[in-house]
């Protein structure tokens, strides 16, 4: 046969440089979970400060990954991906020498942040770009493959790492990898943009960041000044109420700003950040919704879960990780299937059916919830827990993707990865506050029914704990008690009061979890819901964008 026939070959290099991108950004999230205690005993902070630069990290990507679409529209995909790569090895190497709390969120949750809102929207136009047909459809299923991958070996890996050197060689691990990437860059053809260079909305770039992160910043500070009825620790009382309500208040005012800006600015003929008629398109809301839910529920386990293995049950980062393992494994391989049972049954179906299974998963979890670890329930459970989050993952990257036409592709894209980012954000913030606010109620309603503490002890408790309690290990109750003067029985008391506090807790935030599977099932009714016809053809639009 000759070189004629066989056609033109597809040059797979460039897959290689992307599919090593793409799991450099999901390492993050997935390998960081299990490290929370060591990143709280090397800086010296509390699980709060680490929820909150967790949250920071997703939240600046979900802040900024419109803007960075845009970007790559306006200089080229190919340039955006190398400076957002460039700025996130920056800060990768940053937070593998951070000193202090400060030093870490500025290289892991700004700058990493800031580099993964440039690289994901212009990984998947580069995607789209440097292949075409059947060679397309295979690049996104890689890629899609490929951050499956990254959220199972994320937690072994971090896990191993915390364990055995320290969670900083994850980060520079992470700059070695931007370096080989940068290197197989030009052998990335540019992806061609059709029409004129559009301008950068630098006010709707403000106003949606802005009120995306006052609304965030509200749910992460709940548990802290309270949700309605202020603590001690809410800076000011507006009206006699936390200023939580009032901070997500102005958030949402803003982003009502920015619909309406966006609105200006088509009217005027002016380039905005997205075009909002997007988000009339039913089935494309509906993914968005999904995959926020999606990853809002994820997140939030995924943070709840390691403080229970660490800091109730004992374990390290890398015992954690392999704890946690079932879920990724389990999840990559249902949405493997979940692609070819969207060849045979309605993909609402398909959705409602991960939601439900999410649902009984964080059931099953939070009846595992006790002072012993029963490791053959707990792993079913994550085992369970990773099929419905398959399953979802399986299915709304497409129905977002195949929504529209090409021409709206890049924009569906860049809000795919906001509606993600934020859900998972939210989710620590959330899950995280429901848990830390539980634990400080819970923990003074256990003490002033304790016969065996003193009401005059009790008292001291409850203004000790009033604005809030971190979530430590029962150990350091004890000690604290003991530092204060109290006797044995009390201080034990106090231990048997906060280990009950802590499970308590941790099941009210799986409840919660639970609760927002049950509530997303409200929102599949505009998912696509006729069963494809047999013999149908796919095309380029059914291929998975990467979970």
């Amino acid at each position: 046969m000759t070189k004629s026939d066989t056609g033109p070959r597809t040059n797979w290099l460039p897959l290689v440089a992307l599919a090593i991108a793409q799991f450099v950004m999901v390492l993050d999230q997935s390998a960081m979970n299990v490290s929370i205690s060591a990143l709280v005993a090397d800086f010296d902070t509390t699980v709060t400060t680490i929820q909150a630069v967790i949250t920071l990290y997703c939240l600046v990507m979900a802040m900024f990954m419109l803007s960075g679409g845009k970007i790559g529209d306006i200089i080229g995909r190919r340039r955006t991906f190398v400076v957002g790569l460039v700025i996130y090895a920056c800060g990768s190497a940053l937070t593998a020498v951070a000193p202090s709390v400060a030093v870490l969120t500025l290289g892991w949750s700004v700058l990493e942040g800031l580099g993964a809102a440039l690289v994901l929207p212009a990984m998947v136009a580069l995607i789209a770009g440097n292949f075409e047909g059947a060679s397309r459809k295979v690049a996104y299923a890689v890629i899609g493959g490929v951050a499956g991958a990254g959220i199972a070996v994320g937690p072994i890996l971090g896990g191993w790492a915390t364990t055995e050197y320290s969670w900083r060689i994850i980060f520079a691990g992470e700059v070695l990898l931007v370096a080989l990437i940068l290197v197989m860059t030009p052998k990335v053809a540019d992806a061609a943009r059709t029409g004129p260079a559009p301008k950068l909305d630098i006010v709707g770039t403000v106003l949606s960041a802005a009120g995306l992160g006052l609304v965030v910043l509200g749910v992460l500070q709940s548990s802290t000044w309270g949700w309605v009825a202020p603590t001690d620790e809410s800076p000011v009382t507006p009206f006699g109420f936390s200023l939580t309500l009032f901070v997500i208040g102005f958030g949402v005012v803003l982003l009502w700003c920015f619909t309406a800006w966006q609105g200006r600015r088509e009217r005027g003929g002016r380039d905005p950040l997205v075009h909002l008629a997007l988000l009339k398109v039913a089935a494309l809301r509906s993914g968005l919704i999904g995959l926020f839910s999606q990853n809002l529920i994820l997140m939030g386990v995924f943070f709840t879960i390691p403080l229970y293995l660490q800091l109730v049950i004992g374990l390290d980062a890398l015992e954690t990780g392999l704890r946690m393992l079932p879920v990724s494994i389990t999840m990559f391989l249902a949405s493997a299937a979940g692609s070819r049972l969207s060849g045979r049954y309605p993909v609402r179906s398909i959705v409602r059916a991960g939601l439900a299974t999410a649902m009984v998963a964080a059931v099953l979890l939070l009846a595992t919830i006790d002072p012993e670890l029963d490791n053959s329930s707990f792993a079913w459970s994550m085992a369970v827990l990773g099929v419905g989050m398959g399953l979802i993952a399986s299915q709304l990257g497409n129905v977002v993707q195949s929504s529209v036409d090409a021409s709206g592709r890049g924009e569906a894209g860049g809000l795919q990865f906001t509606g993600q980012q934020l859900g998972s954000s939210l989710g620590v913030a959330l899950l995280g506050a429901i848990v830390l606010s539980g634990l400080t109620s819970a923990f003074v309603s256990n003490v002033s029914s304790d016969e065996r503490i003193s009401n005059a002890v009790s008292e001291q408790v409850g203004v000790a704990v009033g604005s809030g309690i971190d979530f430590v290990s029962a150990d350091q109750v004890g000690a604290a008690a003991q530092e204060a003067g109290l006797d044995d029985p009390t201080s034990e008391a106090l231990v048997d009061d906060y280990e009950a506090a802590q499970l308590q807790a941790l099941k009210a935030g799986l409840l919660a979890a639970a609760g927002l599977a049950m509530l997303s099932l409200a929102f599949t009714k505009d998912l696509p819901h006729e069963a494809p016809k047999k013999g149908r053809r796919a095309d380029d639009a059914d291929a998975q964008m990467p979970a």
